[in-house]
């Protein structure tokens, strides 16, 4: 069992990542209910929460049928961090989780997300004052360093376990990398392997595949795997990674009509928390995602993305079930 202060999580248990526009609660729903263990808010402007924006206060929402979920803020101004440490504790998450891992300039550019990595003072410093603004866990994503002659995760892993953080989560790449190039977890395992490190120790980078998981698990030794842009349109991989832990063999893939449902109850949910209008426009980015791999769909995907009005979108679905049943993913 892992423990992030008087949170309990399965033994080696799998986390849905923070992911901007893509992590809202229609979509942690639809993943915790195909296994995942944990899950994370949007990343949130601290100055975007003082300043009562909009689109940062409904990154606020959660549910219960989600617990344990952490609310993810980031910036750059120890006042600011420790205001919104408050702020959030209010909606009362489980967890209140900084990202010093963002590598997107405009947040870089505010001194905030992997921008920090070039100063570890100012990082501990903004984690103390978040720390002090909430009773509850506190804890860290972030990634290797700021590039690869400046790699500092195992100064950063100890600092910021000397001052409270109750768990890390590492992205295996440097800032500079972005998201490309291979991502390296030996630095992670080091930091695993510390003597001084208790905090449970997250791996997160280029996990997209059940094998891939078990071996980065028996490998590196970590304590729990977080999975993020092969989640996208494939929330069965939660399940298929345990059951393939479990008994070695794969999970039947996912049925067109598999599919489809979860795209219905994506987009059914989508509306109710964000209106019609704007819960069917965002969900159009992830129709491609749902149906990877069929082939001679880009008619039917055309018209999921210019329709406007649920009942027809949901005619189309209910289409595409019809024309598709039986259909094998190569």
């Amino acid at each position: 069992m892992v423990k992030i202060g008087n949170i309990e999580l399965p033994e080696f248990p799998l986390l849905l990542a923070p992911m901007e526009d893509v992590s809202d609660p229609p979509f942690r729903r639809l993943c915790k209910a195909h296994g995942a263990d944990m899950m994370y808010s949007e990343f949130i402007s601290s100055e975007g929460l003082i300043r009562d924006a909009i689109k940062s206060r409904m990154k606020l929402d959660i549910f219960d049928y989600e617990r344990p979920v952490g609310i993810q803020i980031f910036g750059g101004d120890e006042e600011a961090m420790e205001m919104s440490s408050k702020i959030v504790s209010t909606v009362k998450p489980d967890l209140v989780d900084i990202n010093f891992g963002c590598p997107v300039k405009k947040v870089v550019c505010r001194g905030a997300g992997a921008g920090v990595l070039k100063d570890v003072d100012l990082m501990v410093r903004l984690t103390k004052a978040v720390i002090k603004g909430t009773d509850l866990p506190v804890t860290v994503k972030t990634r290797l360093g700021w590039d690869e002659n400046s790699i500092n995760i195992d100064e950063v892993a100890e600092r910021l376990q000397d001052i409270g953080v109750q768990a890390l989560t590492i992205h295996a790449r440097t800032r500079a990398q972005m998201y490309k190039g291979h991502s390296d977890w030996s630095h992670i395992a080091r930091v695993k392997n510390n003597p001084r490190i208790t905090m449970p120790i997250f791996g997160n980078g280029d996990i997209d595949s059940p094998e891939k998981a078990l071996q980065y698990k028996n490998e590196y030794g970590i304590d729990g795997i977080m999975i993020g842009r092969a989640a996208i349109g494939y929330p069965w991989i939660f399940n298929e990674i345990k059951h393939y832990f479990k008994t070695g063999e794969h999970l039947p893939a996912p049925t067109v009509i598999d599919r489809v449902e979860a795209a219905r109850n994506h987009l059914k949910w989508s509306m109710e928390w964000k209106g019609e209008r704007l819960g069917i426009v965002e969900m159009r980015r992830h129709y491609t995602n749902y149906f990877k791999g069929i082939h001679s769909f880009k008619e039917f995907k055309q018209k999921l993305v210019t329709t406007d009005a649920p009942e027809d979108l949901f005619a189309i679905m209910k289409e595409i079930e019809q024309v598709y049943a039986g259909y094998e993913f190569v």
